[in-house]
């Protein structure tokens, strides 16, 4: 069989999650779709998609294998295309992940310079706070901002760091009063980020040395940009990332709590599938995001 053809069909039935649109997509019948995914099982020795009557899904082998091929057919079209061009230029398809909020406040501006450097890659970008799988999503590079990531294959790039800052707004602190020390956190309503590795739970740094603060929690959400809008409704004090908390604060829309208190740093990471040769396109962006964020201080 044509394994490169194979490998291309099996891609677009995954992406399109249907034999017929895939058959569609690449003028072939449902039927020479279905078989040439059949043969290319047969040639690996491994079921890589489950069929049912109403569903398709990817089995384990599966999973890791489109993300794989993924990465080799995006290196072959490359190559193929640097070469009959004569351009060393990256291209292709770039799917990349990150949390939302990061998204907006800080990924937007560097990636419209990016894009106008880069003129001959196609980006995806899928914006979602929640920890998605890299692999099996088939991302290029996944984006995210946590104090440690857990032991994986992927390759993890520090790009920088993220302060946490604890803040209310003016009106909570009017009706509420202002909290002079650590012990008097714990009689304010806290709003808390649901996906932080331990949401309502405060590690606080000062001179006195370190402190663990459970905190009664009034509001829980799973976004950093909805949480600053209920900070600014005055439901309580909460903590965000200084990407977001640092225009609030210089507006005068939010007032910095304990600022002789630090939370610790999260760290912003690339996350990127292992290769002996990493895809062209994936170190150009990474690069160019690690020297765009330095240069802006974050």
């Amino acid at each position: 069989m044509d394994v490169l053809l194979g490998m291309r069909t099996f891609r677009r039935v995954v992406e399109r999650g249907s034999f017929s649109l895939a058959a569609v997509d690449l003028e072939q019948s449902t039927a020479a779709v279905s078989k040439q995914v059949r043969q290319l099982e047969a040639r690996l020795g491994s079921l890589l998609l489950l069929r049912t009557t109403r569903r398709m899904s990817l089995s384990e082998a599966g999973q890791a294998y489109f993300s794989e091929c993924c990465h080799l057919l995006d290196e072959l079209d490359a190559l193929e295309r640097a070469t009959q061009s004569g351009s060393s230029e990256p291209s292709g398809r770039l799917r990349v992940n990150a949390p939302l909020s990061f998204g907006l406040k800080v990924l937007s501006p560097i990636l419209v310079e990016f894009m106008q450097r880069y003129l001959e890659l196609k980006v995806e970008l899928t914006l979602d706070d929640h920890l998605l799988d890299v692999v099996s999503e088939g991302f290029d590079v996944s984006l995210r901002i946590r104090s440690h990531l857990p032991d994986s294959s992927l390759v993890a790039r520090r790009l920088g760091d993220v302060a946490q800052i604890i803040c209310a707004a003016p009106t909570y602190l009017q009706a509420n009063g202002t909290p002079q020390n650590v012990d008097d956190l714990r009689a304010h309503s806290c709003l808390a980020y649901r996906l932080a590795e331990h949401p309502g739970s405060w590690h606080l740094q000062g001179p006195q040395g370190n402190s663990r603060l459970e905190l009664p929690v009034r509001l829980t959400v799973d976004n950093s940009l909805m949480l600053s809008d209920m900070l600014l409704a005055g439901l309580g004090v909460g903590a965000l990332p200084s990407f977001i908390a640092q225009p609030l604060l210089d507006s005068g829309q939010l007032v910095q709590l304990l600022p002789g208190q630090s939370m610790p740093r999260r760290s912003i990471f690339a996350l990127y599938a292992s290769h002996r040769h990493v895809p062209q396109k994936v170190r150009v962006f990474v690069d160019f995001l690690a020297d765009a964020l330095e240069a802006g201080g974050r």
